[in-house]
């Protein structure tokens, strides 16, 4: 017996109920591929996002350590942000790069290194990575008014077995980490 070719759900109707700027939530009506009608499916369209694995001519991996409120935790992860308004997913890294870190590299200078979805199901958001190196620092960072970042740089191999050990555990950068060190073996020392 064949399975039917799956297809998208069908928005009926959608309502914005963001609670406020920082939190965009939208409230739809949707009707499933088998006709069933779900009136209040909502989930966040956070927008996207840009990481960047910068490495040094050593091969030290330059990571920021901040507070993030969502957790109540202070971490350690790979410097990105929000893309930026008008700007693209690669204007936006190497922005979020220069403001976080105080390193100014150019679009020619970036590998990408793809996309990832952490919650698909709740959220319409996509991380793009990217790596860099011979990174210098060689700009100011420009922090955002809710941000107070520390750079720290540490050995690609040490940073690698930190992400085995838990010790970087958000999703995106321990996810770029592992897809560079999968990539350039030789740089991780696996």
């Amino acid at each position: 017996m064949a399975t039917p070719e799956i297809q998208k759900w069908k928005v009926l109707k959608e309502e914005d109920v963001s609670p406020s700027h920082w939190f965009p939530l939208l409230r739809h009506t949707v009707q499933l591929q088998n006709g069933n009608i779900i009136d209040d499916y909502y989930f966040a369209p956070l927008g996207d996002v840009v990481i960047i694995l910068a490495l040094t001519k050593n091969h030290e991996v330059v990571l920021v350590k901040q507070y993030k409120h969502g957790l109540s935790d202070i971490l350690l992860e790979l410097p990105g942000g929000m893309q930026q308004t008008n700007k693209s997913v690669t204007e936006s890294a190497l922005n979020e790069l220069e403001e976080e870190t105080g390193i100014r590299t150019s679009a020619d200078q970036l590998i990408s290194l793809g996309k990832l979805a952490n919650n698909p199901t709740k959220t319409r958001q996509i991380t793009y990575g990217f790596l860099v190196f011979d990174t210098e620092f060689n700009a100011i960072q420009k922090l955002d008014s809710t941000e107070h970042i520390e750079v720290i740089t540490i050995p690609a191999p040490q940073v690698f077995q930190m992400v085995k050990d838990g010790d970087i555990w958000t999703i995106d950068s321990a996810a770029f980490i592992l897809k560079a060190a999968l990539i350039y073996p030789e740089i991780f020392k696996i």
